[in-house]
Order: C-alpha cells, then sequence, then structure tokens
C-alpha cells in the first residue's frame, strides 16, 4: 500500500493565526503518525488579495513551528488552464450556465422573496441563488457576454444532482458540527447553484481544491469543521469530473473570546505577533489543543 498523503493549503492573503496552526499541526502530525507525506499548497487564486510577503511568512510560520513538507510546493495561480479545462468540460455537459446579478442585485431580489415568506439558506447562512440567470435564453446570455457584463459560472445543481449514480456520501475520520462521522450523506442541493468560476477568474475554491487534490493524489483531508458541509460539494464536483475521494477529517475550530471563528485581521492570533512575544511552537501547540511532539 503506498503512505497516505495529507496536505495543508492556506491562502497568501494575509498572515497565518492560530486556527492554521492547529490545522497543519494534525496534518503534520497525522502524516508522520501513519508514515506519510504531506504536502503544501498555496491556494493564491485571488490575484487581488494574495501577496508574496504573505506567502513567504507561511513558509517561515510553519517552518518555526517545526512542520516540513515535501517540495516542490504547488501554487494554484500556476495552474489556472486545468481548472479552464474542468470548467469547459461541465459546459460541454451542460451543468454550467453564467448568471449577471451583483451581489447587491441578489441580495435585493432574495429580499423582495422573503416578503412573503422564509427563503432558504446554505448551511454557511447565505441566502441560497434565486437562479434568475437559468431562465435567460442562449442568446441573451451571448449577447451579455459580448457587450462584457460581468459574470459568474454557476453549476446548475438540479441538472448536476441528476448526473450522480447512487447516493454521494464521503467516510469521515473527524466530526462535524453536531458529531457526524462514519458515511455520511452529501448534501449538495443545500447550497444552490454554486459558483464554479468568473469571468476574470477560472476557479472557485470548490473547483480547484478537488482538481489539486486528485492531481497530487491526497489520500486524507484534514481542515476546519467550517468546510464540512461543503464536503457535500465536493463530493458531487468529484463524481461528475471523475475523480478520487479521499477520506475526510474535520476538526474543530480555534474561536476567539466572544467564540467566533478566527480572522487573518485578529492581530492577537496572528502567528507572527505570537513568535514576536516570544511564544514558543511547544506553547502554540497547548493553545491549539495538540498534545507536544
Amino acid at each position: 500500500m503506498p503512505p497516505p498523503v495529507f496536505r495543508f493549503a492556506p491562502s497568501p492573503n494575509g498572515f497565518l493565526h492560530l486556527g492554521h496552526a492547529r490545522s497543519a499541526l494534525l496534518n503534520f502530525d497525522l502524516a508522520r503518525q501513519s508514515g506519510g507525506r504531506l504536502l503544501l499548497r498555496i491556494e493564491d487564486i485571488d490575484a487581488t488579495r494574495c501577496r508574496p510577503e504573505y506567502e513567504q511568512a507561511i513558509y517561515e510560520d510553519l517552518a518555526w513551528l517545526g512542520i516540513s513538507w515535501e517540495e516542490l510546493v504547488r501554487r494554484q495561480s500556476e495552474h489556472l488552464a486545468l481548472y479552464q479545462a474542468a470548467v469547459d468540460r461541465l459546459a460541454r455537459d451542460g451543468l454550467i450556465y453564467p448568471a449577471f446579478e451583483s451581489r447587491a442585485e441578489i441580495a435585493r431580489m432574495v429580499g423582495e422573496k422573503e416578503r412573503t415568506g422564509a427563503w432558504p439558506r446554505d448551511p454557511d447562512g447565505a441566502p441560497v441563488y434565486p437562479g434568475i440567470g437559468r431562465q435567460l435564453t442562449e442568446v441573451e446570455r451571448a449577447q451579455r457576454i459580448r457587450a462584457e457584463a460581468p459574470y459568474a459560472l454557476r453549476l446548475d445543481m438540479t441538472a448536476a444532482v441528476a448526473r450522480t449514480t447512487g447516493v454521494l456520501s464521503w467516510r469521515e475520520q473527524g466530526a462535524g458540527p453536531d458529531g457526524e462521522t462514519g458515511d455520511v450523506p452529501a448534501r449538495p442541493e443545500q447550497w444552490g447553484d454554486v459558483i464554479l468560476a468568473r469571468k476574470d477568474t477560472p476557479t472557485s475554491y470548490h473547483l480547484a481544491v478537488v482538481i489539486d487534490d486528485a492531481l497530487q493524489g491526497v489520500t486524507h483531508v484534514v481542515r476546519g469543521e467550517d468546510l464540512f458541509w461543503a464536503t457535500g460539494v465536493h463530493c458531487l464536483l468529484q463524481e461528475l469530473l471523475g475523480l478520487p475521494q479521499p477520506v475526510y477529517h474535520h476538526h474543530a475550530l480555534v474561536l476567539d473570546d466572544a467564540g467566533q471563528k478566527l480572522s487573518k485581521s485578529t492581530r492577537s492570533t496572528a502567528l507572527r505577533d505570537l513568535r514576536a512575544g516570544r511564544a514558543t511552537p511547544a506553547e502554540i501547540r497547548r493553545l491549539v489543543g495538540i498534545n507536544p511532539s
């Protein structure tokens, strides 16, 4: 049997905080304990927020924690053509359509609908897209694209789910928000018509992550429980694109004093600031609830 493959995949859009430390250390420890491999992936698709100095800080913070990884590091920005090819494939299958509404327009539409009753929301609490773009004809879509209108490419969730065979599920070795573990049924329809790419960006997180995990041979995905239900979308994309499904392990988040998920803007939990305050890697392990190695 080949060794298991783990990965830590941060975005260089800010400095790593204690939440990142927990995930990175868990991946590192599990890889060592299983005789496996640890890969580092830089998820730098968002060119407006990702910066070289943040990427360099990632390497420095991980090395300070005592984490080592295999070279070469995969950077998503160097593989845009692969994501575009997947988008093209889904488009040929009739599973993607362009939607031209702005966030403000979608919020207004949902607000109008909520005047007469509740509107469905996704697991993150955001309103599900109303599906207006599906109502446009091919001619109308082509006209708007020629006019260089901004758009998002959305997955036609109903059509996509109809393409699957059998019951979608994933193997969970950690636990979800309510203790879900073992074989977990995937419910991608909870998310509605998710965005897979935009006019000027050839991929979204959902699409890039399943392609990268497959191409890198990742067998175990260890990440925060805030992504637990998004795994349903990932299962669906893996099925549609014929990609292997890794084992998943979702872990509890590190929360702030108000019980909220940590943000990269929270300087008190940034690893570089804790380092400057003379914290030690062993103290970081204790702070994030991981026993010293």
